[in-house]
């Protein structure tokens, strides 16, 4: 945005669904997960003593319904060879919209390669007016979620951007798409829409840094979670 570059960043900046939602939500749904293990909580039934409204309450039960959640209270480490598996959970708000995610993952912990497998999506955004366009909307944003939280990452150095295409700036290709992505509309005919161009977006990063953990007992804090960051949290 050339009339901003003299009083803020020289890198030029452009347009990003939901730009901060899964990097804060990364951050403060990660440590939710944190306190609850070190309480000796499950993550899903401590999410649920602290919400108070009961919409979000909904959301959160029924991802958790729908997608099968087993009660654990510390990392589960499921193995099957060099692949590891595991369960996430992240809960987000966005202008009213309330948004669960439970992400099931695969880590191979020979290669640190992960794989979103399946996504689990309970969705409240008030009325439903189109269910078939709300669901292919969450379905691309988990999809553009997901790319951000394995490959997207801008690097630069003291001069230049030096993420400056597709190989150098990954993104998620056809290969690597989930391979179930399964979506819960509560339907609020008494509310009106808040939205859902990108409340489905925010914890989708959260789910998968949490699902991670459950499956090999790695807790990243920096994203995105490429397969070097994964073999330096296992060293």
């Amino acid at each position: 945005v050339p009339p901003m570059l003299e009083t803020a960043s020289p890198l030029r900046s452009s347009h990003l669904r939901d730009p901060l939602g899964p990097e804060i939500h990364f951050a403060h749904e990660s440590f939710v997960d944190e306190v609850a293990f070190t309480t000796g909580k499950d993550p899903v039934e401590f999410r649920l003593a602290y919400v108070s409204d009961q919409r979000d309450k909904d959301v959160i039960e029924a991802a958790a319904k729908k997608a099968g959640w087993q009660r654990r209270t510390a990392a589960r480490k499921q193995r099957n060879g060099d692949i590891a598996t595991g369960q996430g959970i992240a809960y987000s708000t966005l202008n009213g919209t309330r948004v669960a995610v439970i992400a099931e993952v695969e880590v191979d912990m020979k290669s640190g390669k992960v794989r979103g497998k399946k996504f689990t999506v309970a969705h409240d955004c008030g009325i439903v007016i189109n269910p078939q366009l709300l669901t292919q909307t969450i379905e691309g944003n988990v999809s553009q979620a997901l790319s951000r939280a394995i490959h997207e990452e801008v690097k630069f150095d003291t001069k230049n951007v030096t993420s400056v295409d597709w190989e150098t700036y990954p993104i998620l290709d056809f290969t690597e798409r989930p391979l179930e992505i399964d979506v819960v509309l509560i339907n609020r005919q008494n509310i009106p829409p808040n939205g859902a161009g990108e409340g489905s977006m925010r914890p989708i990063v959260a789910a998968m840094a949490n699902a991670i953990y459950d499956a090999t007992g790695i807790r990243l804090r920096q994203g995105p979670f490429t397969p070097d960051r994964i073999k330096s949290g296992a060293a």
